[in-house]
C-alpha cells in the first residue's frame, strides 16, 4: 500500500520517492517495520493474553523443571503472523502472485495452529486437533501451494526440476514425462511433484514445531533461516547472481524477498519476548505458520533440497523424533533420554540457556554452509 502511494502516485512530484522502486530498499522498510510492529503490539499482547488467562499448558512426562513455565501466555504466534502479514502489505508489490501466495499459505498454517492452540485452551489439557485432523489440514494447504506453483511456473521446461547442492548440471525432474501429453493422464503426471511440494511444506511446518520447545530455541532458529531464505530469494531473481551461480533465474520471485525481510524482523521482534526466560509462547499458532512460510518460500524459489541445510537443526529435531518412535517401536528400546533432541540435553545436565545458544551457533553454522553451497558446484 505504501509502495503504491509513494512510488505510483508521489514520485512524480518528489524524485527522491524513486527509492522505493529498489527491492533492497522495501525489504529493509519491511524488516524494520515487522520489528517495530512486534516492539510496540508485544507489550499489549501480552497483558490481553494474560487477562485473558491464555496459558501455556506443560506435558507432564516433559522435563520437570519446565512446569515454572505453565501459565505463561500463549498463541503469540499471532503478533507474530501479524507483523509478517502487514509489512508485506505495506511494501510489496501486490499484484505480484508469489507473494500473495505466501501470505495466504501461511494465513492457512496458521489457522491451522490457531485451532490446535484454541483447543488446548478451551479444554484446559495439552490436547488439540487430533494428530490426523491436523496432518490433513496441512497437506491439503501443501498441495495447494504445489498447484500454484504449477500455474505460476507455466510451461518453463524446468517448471518441475529441481536444484540439487553441489552438482551442477543434475536437475531431476518430478513429473513423469510420458503421461504428460496424454489429456487423460496429464493431471498423473504431475503427481510426485505434487507429493514432493507436500512433504518440504508440511515437514517444514512440523519440524518447527517440534523444535519450539524451549524459550526462544525455535523463533531464534527461524531468525537465521529466514535471513538466509532472505538473501536467495534476491540473488534467485536477480539475473547476473542467478547466470553467475547457475541458478534458474525467476525475476517474479523479486518481490517474494520483500515478504522474507517480513519474516525475518517479524521473527527477530518476537525473540525479544520469547528470550529466556520467555514472557509468551508463540503457541502452534506461530510455530506451523513459521514452518510452512519457510517451507513455501523454498518452494517458490526451487530450493527445496537446501532447505533441509538451510533449516539443519529443523531437520535434526524432527529426525530425533522419527527415530525414538521408531527405535521404541521396533524394539522396545529409546535412542534419546526424550525427543525432539534439545530435551535429550536437558535431561543429560545442560542449562536451558546453553543449549538454546549452541543450537542457535548450529543453526548459523547451517545457513551460512547453505550460502556456500551455491558456488561449491
Amino acid at each position: 500500500m505504501l509502495f503504491y502511494l509513494f512510488y505510483y502516485f508521489l514520485h512524480r512530484y518528489w524524485s527522491p520517492l524513486n527509492v522505493f522502486r529498489y527491492i533492497t530498499v522495501r525489504t529493509a522498510l519491511a524488516s524494520l517495520t515487522a520489528l517495530f510492529l512486534s516492539f510496540l503490539l508485544g507489550p499489549w499482547m501480552i497483558r490481553r493474553l494474560r487477562a485473558m488467562q491464555i496459558g501455556q499448558y506443560i506435558r507432564e512426562e516433559g522435563p520437570q523443571s519446565h512446569q515454572v513455565k505453565a501459565g505463561t501466555p500463549t498463541m503469540g504466534g499471532l503478533l507474530i503472523v501479524m507483523a509478517i502479514v502487514v509489512p508485506t502489505l505495506l511494501w510489496a508489490d501486490l499484484r505480484n502472485p508469489y507473494v500473495v501466495a505466501a501470505i495466504v499459505a501461511t494465513l492457512c498454517f496458521a489457522a491451522i495452529g490457531f485451532s490446535d492452540d484454541y483447543r488446548k485452551v478451551v479444554q484446559r489439557r495439552n490436547l488439540g486437533l487430533r494428530g490426523r485432523t491436523k496432518l490433513a489440514l496441512q497437506t491439503v494447504t501443501a498441495v495447494g501451494v504445489a498447484i500454484v506453483v504449477l500455474f505460476l511456473r507455466g510451461n518453463w521446461e524446468y517448471s518441475t526440476e529441481l536444484i540439487v547442492p553441489f552438482f551442477k548440471r543434475v536437475h531431476p525432474n518430478l513429473v513423469i514425462q510420458g503421461l504428460v501429453a496424454s489429456p487423460h493422464w496429464r493431471l498423473l503426471a504431475y503427481a510426485p511433484f505434487a507429493i514432493f511440494v507436500a512433504l518440504v511444506v508440511v515437514g517444514s511446518s512440523n519440524a518447527v514445531n517440534l523444535t519450539d520447545g524451549l524459550d526462544g530455541l525455535a523463533i531464534g532458529c527461524v531468525v537465521i533461516a529466514a535471513g538466509a531464505l532472505t538473501a536467495l530469494t534476491y540473488i534467485t531473481s536477480q539475473a547476473k547472481f542467478a547466470q553467475y551461480l547457475d541458478l534458474h533465474k525467476l525475476a517474479p520471485a523479486a518481490e517474494l524477498t520483500i515478504f522474507c525481510g517480513s519474516l525475518t524482523g517479524a521473527a527477530l521482534g518476537f525473540l525479544w519476548f520469547n528470550a529466556h526466560p520467555a514472557e509468551i509462547f508463540m503457541g502452534d499458532v506461530g510455530s506451523l505458520a513459521l514452518g510452512g512460510a519457510i517451507g513455501v518460500v523454498s518452494v517458490l524459489i526451487m530450493q527445496e533440497v537446501l532447505l533441509l541445510s538451510i533449516g539443519g537443526i529443523f531437520v535434526i529435531e524432527a529426525a530425533s523424533v522419527i527415530l525414538q518412535v521408531a527405535s521404541f517401536k521396533m524394539t522396545g528400546r529409546r535412542l534419546f533420554r526424550m525427543a525432539p533432541l534439545h530435551h535429550h540435553f536437558e535431561l543429560m545436565g545442560w542449562s536451558e540457556s546453553k543449549i538454546i545458544v549452541r543450537f542457535w551457533i548450529a543453526a548459523l553454522v547451517f545457513a551460512l554452509f547453505s550460502l556456500t553451497t551455491l558456488k561449491l558446484r
